[in-house]
């Protein structure tokens, strides 16, 4: 008997140590994943949104203090992070695809230098050019920016009135991909004396930055000219017709000529590229701005412009940051047919014509979205000798083998 009441209670003492193992292997399992979770989440944010993949031998002090493009993949991986983690929590407000408290915090930071200056590109022709032609780019683009060149945005004499054209780049957004990115475009701007370069990232909501700071240099370095055009380097301009246009008109007068887009909404969808939430922009109505493909303004709109956005708050997208300062000076811009911001719609009752055709071009002044072949293919067609885009005459009565009755009636009787 004792020896199996001792027996009993070593099986017991045993079951007991094998349930508190077994207890405290699932409260080891169950306590850490509450801990790990906050954990996680601080370490997918905090190192990589302040982190600068910037190479040391270049450092910019400047660019620390404003909207950098770095932060756009850092989020949105922080945003996949998050929902592996729990799937089940709301994604914050703070998430986006832009840091709006970032660029909110340091939005008056808008005075950057000019590493690459054209201060004698107006000072050419005796009383200024007639038209200045400024192309956003990106340091990167040489082969659109020599497209452009070639093209529609050569320099000189066109309809009898003097052309020049600039370049407006800001640094590159990943110095790391091409090392060599100032000398090639220092020996760029030595070559064709056409590259304005500013100290600040070039991405895409920087580009209110490269509005403002163009619009003062323009007013500082080239305030006799008597016309602007500014756009994008992935159009096709027909200046021919800008300069037959702009002769009708007069540049100590107010003028602002595009595809100007009326009562647009502010996106409110996190995923867009164009999200702004409440907080930055609370109407429900943008003002009228025009289309980025290009637009046109006068010598006296450009100096209004330059005084009126350094009263106006930076806003991140730059088409509407200008329509605001077009607001602030009272001025309404003027829609023109011959823009074409979003590239030439087929009609809907004629789906199998070609809109690639240098007879809808001829009469048109911007298209946008072209490639660099289709720049260069288009321009050679439009100046082609043999181009010609007359109409056929319409045939009223129906068709009929008159000619050929008459041979068969005359060989009938051999």
């Amino acid at each position: 008997m004792r020896v199996r009441l001792k027996g009993d209670v070593i099986c017991t003492l045993f079951l007991l140590v094998a349930l508190c193992s077994l207890l405290y292997s699932q409260l080891e399992h169950l306590v850490p994943v509450g801990n790990k979770e906050p954990t996680q989440k601080k370490l997918s944010v905090t190192p990589k949104t302040f982190s600068d993949p910037r190479p040391p031998w270049k450092p910019i002090p400047a660019e620390a203090t404003v909207p950098r493009p770095q932060v756009t993949p850092t989020v949105r991986r922080t945003e996949v992070a998050n929902n592996r983690v729990q799937a089940t929590t709301p994604t914050p407000l703070t998430d986006s695809a832009f840091n709006f408290k970032h660029y909110l915090l340091n939005k008056d930071n808008r005075n950057f230098n000019l590493l690459i200056n054209q201060p004698k590109k107006c000072r050419k022709t005796p009383g200024g050019p007639f038209l200045l032609i400024a192309i956003k780019s990106v340091v990167e683009d040489f082969d659109r920016r020599e497209i452009v060149r070639k093209t529609w945005g050569r320099e000189g004499l066109v309809n009898g009135e003097q052309i020049q054209r600039v370049f407006l780049l800001g640094t590159p957004k990943n110095r790391t991909v091409l090392a060599t990115w100032e000398t090639l475009i220092h020996q760029e701007s030595q070559t064709y004396r056409d590259i304005l370069l500013w100290d600040f990232m070039d991405t895409f909501f920087n580009l209110t930055l490269k509005e403002i700071h163009f619009l003062n240099w323009a007013a500082e370095f080239c305030h006799n000219v008597k016309f602007i055009f500014k756009g994008d380097a992935d159009v096709f301009v027909n200046v021919e017709n800008i300069v037959d246009f702009l002769e009708r008109h007069d540049p100590t007068e107010d003028l602002f000529v595009g595809d100007i887009i009326y009562n647009a909404r502010p996106i409110r969808v996190r995923k867009s590229k164009y999200y702004i939430p409440e907080t930055m922009y609370g109407l429900s109505i943008y003002p009228a701005y025009a289309g980025g493909g290009g637009f046109l303004l006068s010598s006296r709109t450009m100096r209004k412009l330059s005084r009126a956005c350094r009263e106006v708050e930076l806003f991140p997208i730059d088409d509407v940051f200008l329509g605001m300062c077009l607001q602030r000076i009272n001025l309404k811009p003027i829609l023109h047919e011959g823009f074409k911001t979003f590239g030439i719609v087929k009609p809907s009752a004629a789906p199998h014509l070609q809109t690639f055709d240098p007879c809808f071009y001829k009469d048109l002044m911007v298209v946008h979205s072209l490639k660099v072949a289709e720049i260069w293919l288009m321009w050679n067609l439009l100046h082609s000798p043999r181009l010609s885009c007359t109409q056929k005459k319409q045939v009223k009565k129906p068709f009929q083998w008159k000619k050929k009755a008459q041979i068969t009636t005359q060989a009938s009787p051999l």
